[in-house]
């Protein structure tokens, strides 16, 4: 088998994948958009041990339960608002620890990262095929 195909083949089953992540992650906030409970959740700062920055969201699901959401190292990024402050939350009806924040950059942040990948891995199957 030639080294170039072979790159060729493994960057495209690579870029494919990537695309398929981006593909995967737009679906579930279609999901979200159709099916699921939208809600307002607070910013409360973390125990005073952990080393993240960012806050975790807190809200309370159809059932009255308090649900906690770590919004992960990049939650300043994508919106989330400083310690006290509010955001939208939305989650499906049955699985409230499954809830994302309800803003367009931490919904579709990673589709975008996942897509820039796979054109990445795509232009480097094209680069070495030359």
């Amino acid at each position: 088998m030639d080294a170039k195909l072979l790159l060729l083949a493994l960057s495209t089953g690579v870029g494919l994948g990537f695309l398929l992540l981006a593909v995967r992650q737009l679906v579930t906030v279609v999901r979200l958009f159709v099916r699921g409970v939208l809600v307002t959740g607070t910013v409360i700062p973390r125990v005073a041990g952990d080393r993240r920055r960012t806050g975790l969201v807190m809200f309370t699901d159809h059932l009255g339960r308090p649900v906690v959401v770590d919004t992960g190292a990049y939650g300043p990024l994508r919106g989330l608002p400083p310690v006290g402050g509010t955001v939208p939350v939305c989650y499906p009806r049955n699985r409230p620890t499954a809830a994302r924040l309800w803003t367009p950059r931490y919904l579709l942040s990673p589709a975008f990262g996942w897509f820039l990948t796979s054109s990445v891995a795509f232009v480097c199957g094209t680069r070495v095929t030359r």
